[in-house]
């Protein structure tokens, strides 16, 4: 088996090949020496791609399909690790966490080989469980590259066992802050509507009531700037690839420098010369993972990790409150 980096294979149909599902071609591939199983695990958790796109273990292959296949070795092993810049706030002997900077992405997956949160865990901490592969060890549950925030890592795998079942069972509390576009009227609210993949453009998600699974936000407004602006604190219900972003762009208040569901930068130049100037405060989406609450693994009491916003996102704040006037 590779011990790191990215295997591929390119699926050529025969006559006995009628119905490959994915899984069953990858483990009977020689030189893997990968069980069904294990390779199950690897789509699950999106280390195997076909075509660039992840799909379900049993995805019937085609011929010309290219699979590619991303590895990190085995153990969380210092060969893989590197110095990557984040802030630690908290470790014992099961847990760690820590403040992820904006623009960081959590774990590897297909173009992002080097210089993931993974990578600088590996160098500050020799042991993180393996419990979700080798591909992300430790790793409990993601927040977008360019979202920063508050993670737990898990060190052994009883943690990541005990901390997986949380945000399964939704008992993790989780508070955002959201810079969006508009003034918000309403005090609080609520987004109740199911989140599916978008049925075209595969690195977006989208709003669909027939076939998307249960995804519920709840916001409230802190302030509403005269610009056009308001700050939201953001508990999300569940836990869907984009979900904050998505809601909020659908109830027309996408999130600020969100390229991918909000305004572009067509949009900020045709607005007024406040507003552009705020344009160059904004190099990402303004979206932060401020709280985040658990059960202990080892103590099994309740715990709440904090962290302020980024200088970015605390630079472009203090601008719009310094800039009421215009």
């Amino acid at each position: 088996m590779a011990k790191g980096g990215e295997t591929t294979f390119i699926f050529h149909q025969s006559s006995e090949d009628l119905d490959v599902r994915l899984d069953k071609f990858l483990s009977a591939k020689e030189g893997l020496d990968l069980s069904r199983a294990r390779i199950q695990n690897l789509i699950k958790i999106g280390a195997v791609t076909v075509n660039g796109e992840r799909k379900r273990p049993r995805y019937q292959l085609r011929p010309g399909d290219r699979i590619k296949i991303l590895f990190l070795p085995a153990s969380a092993s210092l060969e893989a690790s590197e110095n990557i810049d984040f802030d630690l706030l908290y470790e014992d002997n099961s847990i760690l966490v820590v403040n992820k900077p904006p623009g960081l992405v959590v774990h590897p997956c297909s173009g992002h080989n080097k210089g993931t949160l993974v990578h600088g865990l590996l160098r500050k901490c020799a042991s993180l469980s393996c419990f979700s592969g080798s591909i992300r060890p430790g790793i409990v549950h993601r927040l977008d590259k360019d979202t920063s925030g508050v993670m737990v890592v898990a060190k052994n795998d009883r943690a990541q066992n005990l901390l997986a079942n949380q945000f399964k069972k939704r008992e993790v509390k989780k508070r955002y802050l959201a810079l969006v576009h508009g003034h918000v009227e309403k005090k609080k609210g609520i987004v109740d509507l199911p989140i599916k993949r978008h049925p075209v453009k595969r690195k977006r998600m989208a709003i669909s009531l027939l076939e998307g699974r249960m995804a519920r936000t709840e916001w409230e407004v802190i302030s509403v700037f005269p610009l056009g602006f308001s700050l939201l604190g953001i508990s999300p219900y569940t836990g869907r690839t984009h979900q904050i972003r998505v809601h909020m762009a659908y109830v027309g208040y996408p999130v600020v420098g969100d390229n991918l569901y909000g305004y572009g930068k067509r949009w900020w130049k045709q607005r007024s010369p406040a507003i552009r100037e705020a344009l160059t405060l904004v190099k990402r989406q303004m979206l932060h993972a401020e709280l985040l609450g658990f059960i202990h693994p080892d103590s099994l009491r309740y715990v709440e990790f904090e962290a302020p916003p980024p200088m970015d996102m605390g630079y472009l704040l203090e601008w719009l409150h310094e800039n009421q006037e215009l």
